[in-house]
């Protein structure tokens, strides 16, 4: 069930393409979309919306794509966001953030803001309606927003939607989680793969200690959105996850957990007929629709 092993950083483009390879999808999205461009003060972010075809004036899911912060597009989760699209009747806004290690911390994060302030300061939405979600590295990028956003005061986030996001520093023999050791090795996602990971996304050594690298680093949690977070019960991520969400509740956010069983990481990218994508997506349309 693992991927071979091999230095991701001396095989990067064999990584991205495999990961691209593996995500595309040969045909057009199903629903009308729409390519731009977001202006910042360096780099206008592009950005792919998905159009459901119901409702045009829907709320928005704002989408940060997963693959290590070093991998992924809004190419190759076109199959994911179109599946979005047509299960939670939402427009999804696909932001392809720039991606390490050209582009290290906090250059991603920083489109990601860029993006979100963009979508959540315009005049013409309704900022409440204006959901955060994103997989994996995604996940960590919308819990990092979110206190970037809060910190700044710029824009406030409503809510947002964490699927096994990486949330801590540390996928060594020492880490506090018991996961990074038991799902780490014989599973999709290992625990070698994820310090692979940090290493090409941090910039410098002592990037790994903000906690808009690894937002459980955090010593202030308050004024959080209203959240859910999906775990994947055989992840090496899946503990950090849920103790990011019981430090959330206790910092007096309205916080949702929910373990998704016999799930691997990465399942959210499988087709909506497997039954675990099919409860992740009942949660997600149940904490939008009753969770104000």
């Amino acid at each position: 069930l693992s991927y071979n092993e091999y230095d991701i950083k001396e095989n990067l483009q064999r990584h991205r393409n495999f990961v691209n390879l593996t995500r595309r999808h040969i045909l057009k999205p199903l629903f009308k979309t729409c390519d731009f461009k977001i202006g910042s003060i360096n780099h206008n972010i592009p950005v792919r919306v998905f159009f459901p075809e119901a409702n045009a004036d829907c709320p928005v899911l704002l989408f940060f794509h997963g693959g290590g912060w070093v991998a992924g597009n809004i190419d190759s989760y076109n199959k994911v966001c179109t599946n979005m699209t047509r299960l939670t009747n939402h427009k999804v806004v696909s932001v392809d953030y720039r991606l390490a290690p050209e582009n290290p911390f906090p250059i991603g994060l920083e489109d990601c803001y860029g993006a979100a302030k963009a979508f959540i300061t315009n005049e013409e939405i309704n900022n409440k309606e204006v959901v955060l979600i994103g997989d994996s590295a995604g996940g960590n990028l919308s819990a990092a927003l979110s206190l970037l956003a809060r910190d700044r005061k710029e824009f406030k986030v409503n809510k947002q939607i964490l699927i096994y996001p990486s949330t801590y520093n540390d996928h060594t023999g020492n880490s506090p989680f018991k996961s990074v050791i038991e799902n780490g090795t014989d599973y999709l996602l290992t625990s070698k793969r994820i310090r692979d990971y940090m290493e090409l996304y941090k910039s410098k050594e002592d990037d790994i200690f903000s906690p808009y690298f690894a937002p459980l680093l955090s010593k202030n949690l308050s004024g959080q959105p209203k959240t859910l977070i999906i775990t994947a019960e055989y992840d090496p991520l899946r503990d950090e996850g849920e103790e990011y969400g019981k430090r959330l509740r206790e910092a007096g956010n309205y916080v949702e957990i929910y373990r998704i069983k016999d799930a691997l990481h990465g399942f959210f990218a499988l087709p909506p007929r497997f039954p675990q994508v099919k409860l992740c997506y009942d949660i997600i349309n149940r904490f939008l629709c009753e969770v104000d």
